[in-house]
């Protein structure tokens, strides 16, 4: 289909709902590829659900780990997915064969993994209170200085094409380090109206543009220029494009990001599910959509080439879209809506092989369009989905997956894995003998890195697991409440109940 006929003249961001897609189980964070025509959603059972995009179809599910999944990122040519989970692994997978290829064991949880954007090989990772990790492949990795030795809480990112490295702490200091060599670039200070530094929470990028977002916890969403950061060089001090704030309700902010061709900036409230779009080149707020009152939002991202947003809250994702006026008039320009019937005028020559009423005109023009040569062969590439130093698409990207059919089974299995699918089986000689006819064909021995952090907390927990309803998940699970003030209430109140006819006998319900 012509992308030109997609174009919304004038406006280009979501307006509304449009659906929600159930991962069966509760959903974390999600990251679409490069196309936006895969969507990975992490869950808290430790799935990853592939969604395709178009379709709205499940098109793969892996069992990646048994604890829940914190961040995913896909690699630049879509084969290759990165999970992470609250058990302080990062795994590799081949997309396409739902393989687990590699994994790497960290000694503290890991809060944020990110593809390079140009080369697979490469892996930022950012640990909890320890300094961000560049890892490779091969199992080596560097470790990215920090400003001082006693702030450990960082945030890092790659920037559009992975030459730079940013890193911000929680003293509102920003650090810009060489991919290569991790020599320092340039540095500055966010700081607020009483020059007082505030704390980094992330940092995210446009995918066009030379622009990034910092959102900070004094509230308010920075938008840098890369050019003027580099050009202030060390010690700094470069003025933001733009200051994104809620000046009337103070909305701190969970997460924010750019919209496809950078021109959008979308922040997702921490206080409820609630997300804010401004216009990046003037600052003005237009749009506020809203979700289900009382929600949670975990995770925001946009679509990278339509003007779709996919937010996370409640363990469901939620799409965002416009909505879709059928234009006949884009494609038949003498097309005319009508609001109700109208009588039509049948001329007299209307259905004549001839028409003899025309007016003569000169068929010059209309012969010169007649010879002329249409290309059909030759595909044009899209603008919208090439980089700025780009000529050609990637031939090789993945860009759908071959979705299996669904078939309705009432004893239809969990989804989630009992044990950690990349965990190497310990079996005993005798246990060997008798499953040796059950087994499958015997899968590839996944290749396992143990990371050794210097000065790394082993005795941290993930965010995700320390959270403020704690006592409800150990109800879920099943832990007996002990006997208190709750335990009489109860009874007191089937006292009262018994008293005014309400229970029949006490001892049953005993």
């Amino acid at each position: 289909m012509n992308l030109q006929l997609l174009e919304s003249f004038g406006q280009n961001f979501p307006e509304e709902s449009d659906g929600t897609l159930d991962c069966i189980s509760l959903a974390l964070t999600c990251a679409f590829n490069k196309r936006g025509t895969l969507l990975a959603v992490g869950c808290n059972d430790g799935r990853v659900v592939i969604w395709d995009f178009l379709t709205r179809g499940i098109a793969k599910i892996l069992s990646a780990h048994v604890h829940p999944v914190c961040s995913v990122s896909w690699s630049r040519n879509g084969h290759q997915l990165l999970s992470a989970s609250t058990d302080n692994m990062i795994s590799v997978w081949d997309v396409m064969t739902g393989d687990c290829t590699q994994r790497y064991r960290f000694p503290s949880p890991v809060l944020n993994i990110q593809f390079h954007p140009r080369n697979s090989q490469k892996v930022l990772v950012c640990p909890m209170k320890h300094a961000p990790v560049l890892l490779h492949m091969d199992g080596s990795y560097k470790t990215i200085p920090l400003d001082e030795d006693s702030d450990t809480t960082i945030v890092a990112s790659f920037d559009r094409r992975g030459e730079y490295i940013y890193t911000g702490n929680a003293k509102g200091k920003m650090l810009v380090f060489t991919t290569e060599s991790l020599d320092l670039k340039a540095s500055f200070k966010v700081t607020t109206g009483t020059s007082s530094s505030t704390a980094i929470k992330s940092i995210e990028f446009a995918r066009r543009g030379g622009c990034f977002l910092v959102n900070t916890a004094d509230r308010v969403i920075r938008v840098y220029d890369c050019n003027e950061v580099l050009m202030c060089g060390r010690s700094g001090e470069p003025e933001p494009i733009q200051k994104l704030q809620d000046l009337v309700n103070r909305t701190p902010w969970k997460k924010c990001c750019f919209s496809g061709d950078g021109e959008y900036v979308v922040g997702g409230s921490a206080r409820q599910h609630a997300l804010y779009i401004w216009e990046k080149k003037y600052g003005n707020l237009v749009k506020i959509l809203h979700g289900t009152r009382g929600e949670l939002l975990l995770d925001v991202v946009w679509h990278p080439v339509r003007p779709i947003i996919a937010s996370v809250s409640s363990g469901v994702v939620s799409v965002w879209a416009q909505n879709q006026v059928e234009n006949w008039s884009a494609y038949a320009p003498d097309f005319k809506e009508l609001d109700e019937n109208v009588e039509y005028d049948e001329r007299e020559s209307e259905f004549d092989i001839e028409d003899e009423d025309k007016s003569v005109e000169d068929n010059v023009d209309a012969k010169a369009i007649e010879d002329e040569d249409v290309d059909v062969t030759d595909v044009e590439p899209i603008a919208a989905f090439l980089s700025s130093d780009e000529e050609a698409e990637d031939e090789k990207a993945l860009l759908y997956l071959p979705i299996s059919p669904e078939v309705d089974d009432p004893e239809e299995p969990t989804w989630a894995p009992t044990v950690d699918p990349t965990d190497e089986v310990l079996q005993t000689d005798s246990n060997k003998r008798s499953l040796s006819s059950d087994l499958s064909p015997k899968k590839k021995k996944v290749k396992t890195f143990d990371i050794s952090l210097e000065s790394a907390p082993s005795d941290e927990i993930h965010p995700f697991l320390s959270t403020r309803g704690d006592n409800k998940s150990k109800k879920k699970i099943g832990q007996q409440p002990k006997p208190g003030k709750d335990t009489k209430t109860k009874k007191n109140r089937h006292d009262r109940q018994r008293k005014r006819g309400m229970v029949d006998d006490y001892s049953e319900t005993e």
